[in-house]
């Protein structure tokens, strides 16, 4: 697998280097009802303390997220999303100088999270709910993280061919927008509509395919049912499962890992990409550098 080093333009003049090494992407759900951890980290202070805590075990980003996306869980309206996320943005944009992502799909919440100081708009809806979020990214320079999702649509036989599908309208939002490439992350969407351990083992096979679209690939299979059903354990007993899955799409190319665990996917993650550093240093084709560290503007 060819790894491709490309820096990602991200808000406020910030910028991460992709493909050295796998990056990390905080799971920080300020909600009551996220299926793992619904309620954990609810508020400001509990919200700070877990994302700083994330921080120190090797995140490179945070994602702050006010809805749950679980199926079936209650909808909130824009002003409560914000009153989760925003004071939470804020502080610790002031505190660090962490790269901040807001996970939503609505374009005003996305406004206001870049003004507080996100640098990353992450839409699980890949554009196609709020349109005009691709314009707020646009406007802001941001990290846009586009997602695949099958959910209230119907999809094609073919995984690969509904994932190529659905980013083309997503891209062709974003183009219209103004969105440059340099931002732009795609996410397979993984338990998204993909209902089996089929669909979502068979997407981790495939996803090198997705690579051919010309896009940096960020996934997120942290806790899902899939690996429920697969080890019989609950939501909070599926950290093992998902570095496994973690290290299988560091090999199929995938660049940034979402996940609630830092410290056993970066572990995980380290041993892959001594892989393909190894893969790099006896010629098989892997374009692995030393890892460069992150870029501000």
């Amino acid at each position: 697998m060819k790894i491709v080093n490309r820096e990602w333009h991200l808000a406020h003049g910030r910028r991460l280097t992709l493909g050295p090494e796998a990056r990390l992407m905080a799971i920080v759900n300020v909600t009551p009802d996220s299926f793992s951890d619904g309620g954990v980290h609810m508020g400001r202070e509990s919200a700070l303390h877990h994302a700083f805590t994330c921080l120190e075990e090797g995140a490179d980003i945070v994602d702050i997220g006010g809805e749950s996306t679980r199926p079936g869980a209650a909808p909130v309206s824009a002003a409560q999303e914000q009153d989760r996320v925003l004071p939470v943005i804020e502080a610790l944009a002031r505190q660090t100088d962490a790269l901040i992502s807001v996970d939503t799909y609505r374009a005003e919440t996305a406004r206001l999270a870049l003004a507080a100081g996100a640098h990353i708009v992450n839409d699980v809806h890949g554009l196609q709910r709020e349109p005009e979020i691709a314009n707020v990214a646009a406007q802001a320079g941001a990290g846009l993280c586009i997602m695949h999702t099958g959910r209230g649509r119907t999809v094609l036989a073919d995984p690969i061919e509904d994932q190529r599908q659905f980013f083309k309208l997503s891209l062709d939002i974003a183009a219209r927008a103004g969105v440059t490439p340099e931002t732009i992350v795609l996410d397979p969407g993984f338990g998204f509509a993909k209902e089996t351990v089929e669909a979502n083992i068979g997407l981790i096979a495939r996803c090198s395919e997705l690579l051919a679209l010309g896009f940096p690939l960020l996934v997120g299979t942290s806790r899902k049912r899939f690996l429920g059903t697969l080890t019989g354990r609950d939501a909070q007993g599926r950290d093992v499962a998902t570095a496994a899955t973690s290290v299988l799409l560091r090999q199929q190319g995938a660049s940034i890992f979402r996940v609630h665990d830092i410290k056993a996917n970066r572990d995980a993650l380290a041993v892959a990409d001594a892989m393909l550093a190894l893969a790099q240093d006896d010629g098989t084709g892997v374009d692995h550098k030393p890892r460069g560290d992150e870029i501000d503007g």
